[in-house]
C-alpha cells in the first residue's frame, strides 16, 4: 500500500469541501466554513494516521476522533461516508432532515462512527479528555509486560475558537496537562473568525502561551499545507509527557472566492452562485452535486483495508493475550461488559437503627463495599471527596504516569468533571461516578443533558442536598435544583430517605445502564428506618412505596403524606402522632422510577380514593402538582424561597419543617 501524494490529499480535501457545501446548500441550513477550512487536515489524518475499522465501529482499540465544533458536522459525515461507514450519499443528501443519519450536530448512537455527541461548544473537547484518560487507565490495567499491548490508541480532536473561549476548555485542558495525557492530540482551527466577525472583537489571548502554561506541547502549522500537517502529526505521535496542541492557521470557507475569511461563511449556505464559483476554484464539476471521484473512493478504500488489517492483527494479539493472562481476560470481560453480579444486594452493608447516619456517609460506606466487587467502578469528586464521601479507600489515585488507581482528583472543575465522565463512559471499560455539592449541579447541567441524550450510565453523587446545609447559607443551599434535575428527560433522580435506602439507590443506579442517575444525599444525620415491620428498602427501585400506614394498607387512608429524602423521617414521625385518622406515609425517592411502574401499582400507592394529600420536601413545590390532581384537599410543605444561614435545626423551625407544623397542616386538610 502506498501513501497518498499531496495531489491526492488535495483532491480528497476538495471532495470533502464539495460534499459539505452541497449538503448545506440542499438543506438551506448549516455551517460550511469549518468543514472547508479543516478539510486538508482531515484528509491527511484520516488517509494516513487514524486507526479505525469502519466495518466495526465498536473495536475497543480504535482511535477516537472528536469533532468538538459539532456545527461543522458535514466534515465528519463526509469523512464517515468516504471512509466506508454505513453513511451513504443519500444520507448526505438528507443532511439536517427529519430522521436522517446526518442531523445538524453529531449524535452518538445515532450515526455510525460518531464517538460523542457534540454541539454545545467546549464539551466535545472536554469529553475527549475523558476518553484519553480512559485509554491510559485501560492500558495500565490490561497491558502486560511480555505480551502484546491490547490497549494502545489515541484521541484526536478538532476544535475551534468557540471551544477554546468556553470556560470548560480551561477546566478540561488544565487537567489534561496536569495528567500528562500524551496520547491526546488537539487540532486548533485558528481561522480568526466567529459568528459576529473577527475574533479580535472579543479575544486577545495568546493561545500558544495559554496551552504551554497548561503543560502542553504546542506546535504551529499552515493548516492547508499537507507536508506541514503530516510532519506535525508525526511529531505529535512521538512527543511524550504532555498532550499536544497543533495550532492550525487556516482560512474559514477555504476555496470560496468571495466568502473565505468572512463571518458569512460560518453559519449559512454559500448560495447557489457561490457554490458554483467555489467548485470551479476547487476543480470540481459544477453540474454534478455530491460528486466523489473514483480515485478518492479508492484512496479511502485502501485506508479502510489497512484499518481492517490492523483490527485483525489486534484480534490475533488479543486471543494470545487472553490465553497468556486469563485472569486479565476475565477482568476485561467484566469491565467492558459492565457486569453487575446478580447478588449485588447481598454485599450491601447494613445500618444500625440505633445510630443515625448522614446519607452521604452511608453512601461512602456502600460505595466502598461495591468497589470491592466491581473493578470497573471508578470515580472521584470536584475537590470534595472528604465531604461527599466518594473516595475509594485503598484503591489508589489516578495521577500523571500512574493510571492504575480508581480515584480521580478532578479539582474544582464541576463541568469538566461531568464532561470527562461522559468521555470515560463513551470510551467503555469503566463505570464512572462523580461528586459535588448539590447546589453545584447547576455547573454540571450542560454535560448531564448530553449524558441523557447519549444514554450514558454515569452516576452523579450530589451531597448537601437541601437547606439543612445550615450555616453555609443560601448560596450553598439547593432549593430549585431538585426540580431542575427532574425536568431533564432521561435523568433518573433518586433522593433516598435513610442509609438503607441509600444502599438501594446505588443498586438502582448501577442497574440503570440506559442513562445517567443522580443520587442526592444529606449532610445531616438521618435515622435508620426500622425495617422489621416495614417494607424492604429495595422497594426504592419502584420509585415510591407505602412505608407506613396507621392500619391495614388495604384500607383507604384519610390522608396521604408523600415525602422524599430527609423529609420521610419527618413525615413518619408526624403521622405516627395522628392517632384518630388513617394516615399513609409514602416514601417517594424517585419520580422517574415511579413513572415506569404500571398504572395499577401507582394507583395502589397513591390511592386514587384518598382525597387528601400532603407533600413534604425541602425544595420548591414546582412539579408536585401532578401528584395532587383530583384531590379535594391538598397542601405542600416545601421551600419556595431561598434558605438562610444558621444552625439547620433553627432553619427547620423557620421554614416549617417540624413535626408540629406537619401535624397542623394535616389537621387543616382534615377540616376540608
Amino acid at each position: 500500500m502506498t501513501k497518498p501524494t499531496n495531489e491526492q490529499i488535495f483532491l480528497a480535501a476538495n471532495t470533502i469541501r464539495g460534499l459539505a457545501i452541497d449538503a448545506i446548500q440542499a438543506a438551506n441550513s448549516g455551517h460550511p466554513g469549518a468543514p472547508m477550512g479543516l478539510a486538508d487536515i482531515a484528509a491527511v489524518l484520516w488517509l494516513k494516521y487514524l486507526k479505525i475499522d469502519p466495518t466495526d465501529a465498536t473495536w475497543e482499540d480504535r482511535d477516537r476522533f472528536v469533532l468538538s465544533g459539532g456545527h461543522g458536522s458535514m466534515l465528519l459525515y463526509s469523512l464517515l461516508h468516504l471512509a466506508g461507514y454505513p453513511v451513504s450519499l443519500d444520507d448526505l443528501k438528507q443532511f439536517r432532515q427529519l430522521d436522517s443519519l446526518t442531523p445538524g450536530h453529531p449524535e452518538r448512537g445515532h450515526t455510525p462512527g460518531v464517538e460523542i455527541t457534540t454541539g454545545p461548544l467546549g464539551q466535545g473537547l472536554a469529553s475527549a479528555v475523558g476518553m484519553a484518560v480512559a485509554e491510559r487507565m485501560a492500558a495500565a490495567r490490561f497491558n502486560v509486560e511480555g505480551q502484546p499491548d491490547v490497549v494502545d490508541h489515541r484521541t484526536w480532536v478538532f476544535c475551534g475558537d468557540g471551544d477554546l473561549e468556553e470556560g470548560v476548555s480551561h477546566e478540561a485542558c488544565s487537567l489534561a496537562g496536569h495528567l500528562q495525557l500524551d496520547k491526546l492530540v488537539v487540532f486548533y482551527d485558528n481561522n480568526h473568525i466567529t459568528i459576529e466577525g473577527g475574533t479580535d472583537l472579543s479575544v486577545s489571548d495568546d493561545v500558544k502561551l495559554r496551552f504551554k502554561a497548561y503543560n502542553w506541547h504546542v506546535l504551529e502549522i499552515n493548516g492547508h499545507d499537507p507536508d506541514q500537517i503530516d510532519k506535525a502529526i508525526r511529531k505529535a505521535m512521538k512527543l511524550t509527557g504532555h498532550p499536544v496542541l497543533i495550532v492550525c492557521n487556516t482560512h474559514i470557507g477555504q476555496g470560496s472566492p468571495n466568502k473565505h475569511d468572512t463571518a458569512e461563511a460560518h453559519g449559512a449556505p454559500l448560495g447557489v452562485e457561490e457554490v458554483a464559483l467555489t467548485k470551479q476554484t476547487l476543480g470540481l464539476p459544477v453540474d454534478q452535486p455530491f460528486y466523489v471521484p473514483e480515485e478518492v473512493y479508492a484512496l479511502f478504500a485502501e485506508r479502510k483495508s489497512k484499518g481492517r488489517s490492523a483490527h485483525n492483527k489486534w484480534k490475533r494479539a488479543f486471543r494470545e493475550w487472553q490465553k497468556a493472562v486469563p485472569e486479565k481476560a476475565e477482568l476485561w470481560k467484566q469491565c467492558y461488559e459492565d457486569v453487575i453480579p446478580e447478588n449485588i444486594a447481598d454485599i450491601l452493608p447494613s445500618f444500625d437503627p440505633d445510630k443515625p447516619v448522614a446519607t452521604r456517609n452511608a453512601s461512602g460506606t456502600v460505595l466502598n463495599a461495591l468497589a470491592k466487587v466491581l473493578p470497573q467502578l471508578v470515580g472521584g469528586s470536584a475537590d470534595l471527596a472528604p465531604s461527599n464521601k466518594t473516595y475509594l479507600k485503598e484503591m489508589g489515585d489516578i495521577a500523571a504516569g500512574a493510571f492504575g488507581g480508581r480515584n480521580f482528583h478532578f479539582g474544582i472543575r464541576e463541568l469538566a468533571m461531568s464532561c470527562m465522565m461522559n468521555g470515560i463512559a463513551a470510551h467503555g471499560g469503566f463505570r464512572v461516578f462523580g461528586g459535588t455539592f448539590f447546589v453545584f449541579s447547576d455547573y454540571c447541567r450542560p454535560a448531564i443533558r448530553l449524558a441523557c441524550q447519549m444514554r450514558l450510565p454515569v452516576i452523579y453523587v450530589f451531597s448537601h442536598d437541601s437547606f439543612y446545609v445550615g450555616e453555609d447559607g443560601p448560596t450553598h443551599e439547593p432549593v430549585e435544583q431538585l426540580a431542575a434535575l427532574r425536568c431533564i428527560p432521561g435523568l433518573t433522580v433518586i433522593r433516598p430517605a435513610d442509609p438503607t435506602e441509600t444502599a438501594a439507590a446505588w443498586v438502582a443506579a448501577l442497574k440503570n445502564k440506559k442513562g445517567p442517575t443522580a443520587i442526592l444525599l444529606t449532610r445531616q444525620n438521618m435515622k435508620v428506618i426500622e425495617r422489621a415491620h416495614a417494607p424492604s428498602a429495595s422497594n426504592l427501585e419502584k420509585g415510591a412505596y407505602i412505608l407506613w400506614q396507621s392500619n391495614d394498607v388495604a384500607n383507604t387512608p384519610d390522608l396521604l403524606m408523600i415525602a422524599s429524602g430527609s423529609e420521610v423521617e419527618l413525615a413518619l414521625e408526624a403521622a405516627q402522632k395522628i392517632t384518630d385518622k388513617i394516615v399513609r406515609v409514602i416514601s417517594m425517592p424517585s419520580w422517574e422510577l415511579f413513572a415506569k411502574q404500571n398504572q395499577g401499582y401507582r394507583d395502589r400507592v397513591i390511592d386514587v380514593n384518598c382525597s387528601r394529600r400532603l407533600v413534604i420536601e425541602a425544595g420548591t413545590s414546582f412539579g408536585w402538582e401532578k401528584f395532587l390532581i383530583g384531590c379535594r384537599a391538598s397542601a405542600t410543605i416545601t421551600l419556595d424561597t431561598y434558605g438562610a444561614s444558621g444552625p439547620y435545626k433553627k432553619l427547620a423551625e423557620k421554614f416549617g419543617f417540624t413535626v408540629e407544623n406537619v401535624i397542623a397542616k394535616a389537621r387543616e386538610l382534615f377540616k376540608r
